[in-house]
């Protein structure tokens, strides 16, 4: 035992890590120091950049509306004023009042009838182009799908005037492929198939009547419809074919699986495509113009009534309704710039309400696709 050396643990010392947040950063070499300053100074000058376009835009989109208020918010009797840039020196409504009484003839129901009609043509166009959409995307056929695919690019190629002629005449003598007589029987108290054409049998008269505009939008043929088809259609394409599979086998027909599966899954295009139907239907004024024209749609209330034609007698009108001494062109322009903020309206609320949506659901909605 005494040649045995005694071990005497000795005391070791353990590295304590350094306190987060005071670690050294390795050392930079100077090509890498001035890499990160160049990339520094490049998104800042990018990020300058884009805020300078964005502001400009901003301004260019904001500008005209913003010029319009000293205009349509002044006393009629202070337009023309060299004094007033941007401030009225009198604020008043009665630009409104009267641009309403104008181009509202029913009051507040031409509005109403006029967004009724848009969201009848929205949902039409919406239901018709979705069921074409997805019948070019997903039903192949040896010939029939590519053939479809350039009928609806031509239609959307071809200028609507070039048609106007020979929808104009078909509305006009409409036959309904010898149906009308049957489906008079059956609707006998439906106003549209009450208006015969003198000296024909089985052919009624459709112009002057919304019931042309349905059934161009019925038929795939409303306001920019075939851009619609092809939203809905690019779409469909980037749905897996997987969800189809599965609900084949789990026994679901071709409808049930449209219904079901697919529609669900397209709701981005469905936001889309209704906002661009119900926007372009609300001022719609070629097609309303010719196949409707004693309709209540307001934006052609407002392209037929404040024209210069018509100027004189408006301004009479003013003066007579709210006893305005002067009526000038400038009270002419407030009326109608007051016209289409009225018009308007209804769009900014869409707007204000769909601005989410829209922007949640526009990159996956096929456009940018």
């Amino acid at each position: 035992m005494a040649d045995k050396e005694l071990f005497i643990p000795t005391r070791t010392t353990v590295a304590t890590p350094p306190p987060p947040g005071k670690k050294k950063k390795p050392k930079l070499s100077a090509d890498q120091n001035i890499y990160l300053a160049k990339k520094q100074v490049s998104n800042f000058s990018f990020n300058i950049i884009s805020l300078i376009l964005i502001l400009g835009l901003c301004f260019v989109i904001l500008y005209p509306f913003i010029e319009l208020v000293p205009t349509v918010l002044s006393a009629l009797e202070d337009l023309g004023n060299p004094n007033v840039i941007w401030i009225p020196e009198e604020w008043s409504t009665l630009s409104f009042t009267a641009a309403a009484r104008i181009s509202m003839p029913e009051g507040i129901m031409t509005m109403a009838k006029s967004i009724g009609f848009a969201l009848v043509l929205m949902v039409i166009q919406v239901f018709v182009s979705a069921m074409t959409g997805y019948t070019m995307a997903r039903v192949k056929y040896k010939w029939l799908s590519p053939v479809m695919f350039v009928l609806v690019v031509l239609v959307f190629l071809t200028p609507r005037q070039s048609l106007l002629m020979s929808q104009y005449i078909y509305f006009s003598n409409f036959d309904g492929l010898g149906l009308v007589p049957l489906l008079q029987k059956i609707f006998p108290n439906a106003a549209w198939l009450q208006h015969p054409v003198a000296g024909k049998e089985g052919v009624i008269m459709l112009i002057n009547q919304p019931a042309s505009l349905y059934m161009m939008a019925a038929l795939g043929n409303g306001v920019n419809q075939s851009l619609m088809i092809l939203i809905f259609s690019q779409f469909f394409k980037n749905i897996p074919k997987e969800l189809e599979e599965a609900a084949l086998i789990d026994g679901c027909g071709f409808y049930k699986t449209y219904f079901k599966i697919m529609v669900p899954n397209a709701i981005p295009a469905v936001v889309i495509v209704a906002i661009l139907a119900f926007v372009w239907n609300y001022g719609d004024t070629y097609y309303t113009r010719y196949f409707d024209p004693e309709g209540a749609h307001m934006a052609s209330e407002l392209a037929t009534t404040f024209i210069d034609a018509n100027k004189q007698t408006l301004l009479d009108r003013v003066r007579a309704w709210y006893g305005v001494p002067i009526t000038t062109d400038m009270t002419f322009d407030a009326l109608k710039q007051a016209g289409i903020l009225i018009f308007l309206v209804p769009l900014v609320v869409l707007y204000l309400f769909a601005q989410r949506w829209l922007v949640e659901n526009l990159e996956n909605s096929g456009l940018v696709g």
